[in-house]
């Protein structure tokens, strides 16, 4: 089996070239500009742009499934180009958002991404949606400057918990959903194995270090100030917050915010916080 990976420099595309090609698929890897990218040995690196699906023609010849990343504004005359280039399973990276209220003011994250899934479940292929929620290595973004200078972590509510996945869950599903029958139609909901509060992640990277971490706790106000100095776009800021401050009556129950599809799909369950620690810890240090 061909198959073509857009992202495929990404956190999760690069891991599901290695696993693609360690089981034996034809990968194809869609890049903005191939030349400057390193890819494992077997690859094949094709110049594109889903942003400007003109750039697009052959890319999609002779490949039977697609890992596709969402871009709204183009989503419709890229799928309509990958189904006529005869492609016969499209698995798509979208976000457990798409279950949020469409009409929300800042509902960013079902703006983005349920399009893209119209999208593809309108173009009569065999389609996978994969959401996934938070992803631990977004951590890697936030914390490990304070961690190695100040021993902090800053964080708006220390004490909800979440389920954050690892980006390797997300690369294991997407693996199966592309080379395995028995995927169409479904969308999995991919988060962590177990509940977990910023308070505690921060906990577990102490823990890690063998050293003391402090978490400070801050207002909303104060964590999208944070956001904006570290480059994080200010819908995005907004999105995050809004998603943050539920209320009191929508606050969910700590084992509501774990879903089984990983351990459904992959029987067996996910990768825990402590894992991905272990699995970054240098970065930390």
């Amino acid at each position: 089996m061909r198959v073509l990976v857009t992202g495929a420099s990404g956190t999760v595309g690069s891991l599901v070239i290695r696993r693609l090609l360690d089981r034996g698929a034809a990968v194809r890897a869609l890049s903005r500009d191939p030349a400057r990218r390193i890819f494992p040995k077997g690859v094949d690196p094709v110049e594109g742009d889903l942003e400007r699906p003109a750039t697009l023609d052959g890319v999609f010849d002779d490949v039977e499934a697609v890992l596709l990343y969402p871009h709204p504004e183009t989503a419709e005359e890229v799928v309509d180009r990958i189904r006529r280039s005869g492609v016969r399973r499209i698995v798509l990276m979208s976000s457990a958002s798409v279950r949020t209220d469409p009409d929300a003011e800042h509902d960013f994250g079902h703006l983005h991404h349920r399009p893209v899934e119209e999208a593809v479940e309108r173009s009569g292929l065999e389609w996978t949606h994969l959401r996934g929620g938070e992803f631990m290595v977004n951590d890697l973004d936030s914390l490990p400057d304070s961690i190695r200078t100040e021993g902090v972590v800053r964080a708006p509510r220390g004490d909800e918990p979440g389920a954050p996945v690892h980006e390797a869950d997300m690369a294991d599903v997407a693996t199966v959903a592309l080379l395995e029958d028995g995927h169409h139609g479904r969308a999995y909901e991919i988060t962590g194995p177990e509940p977990i509060t910023p308070a505690e992640r921060a906990a577990v990277i102490a823990g890690a270090l063998g050293r003391e971490i402090t978490f400070v706790a801050l207002t909303l106000a104060e964590a999208r100030d944070l956001w904006l100095a570290q480059g994080v776009p200010p819908e995005i800021c907004d999105w995050l917050l809004w998603e943050s401050d539920p209320g009191e009556e929508d606050a969910a129950a700590p084992d509501d915010c774990v879903s089984p599809d990983y351990e459904r799909v992959m029987g067996r369950p996910g990768r825990t916080y402590a894992r991905w620690v272990d699995d970054h810890l240098d970065a930390f240090r």
